[in-house]
């Protein structure tokens, strides 16, 4: 999968939270931009395995960006692929 289908996948999980679509772009920051607190990580990164079938821990990394965090899910797609 490429990385602009897992930034929609991840774009549509934040929406769904309810984050405002103008809001998200590949700089944007989780948290000093977004406000996403530790209970909304949680549900980013379920949403992620539910949609992608990817394993995060995110709770425990520093503020990343959405062009960050699709990096990490591509990663992790392509080394459960081999």
């Amino acid at each position: 999968m490429d990385t602009l289908n897992i930034m929609n996948t991840l774009k549509a999980i934040l929406i769904d939270l309810g984050v405002a679509e103008e809001l998200l772009h590949e700089s944007t920051y989780l948290q000093s931009n977004l406000q996403i607190d530790s209970m909304e990580i949680v549900e980013i990164a379920l949403g992620l395995k539910r949609k992608l079938g990817v394993n995060l821990k995110l709770q425990s990394r520093h503020d990343i960006t959405l062009s960050e965090l699709c990096n990490l899910v591509a990663a992790s797609m392509a080394a459960n692929t081999r």
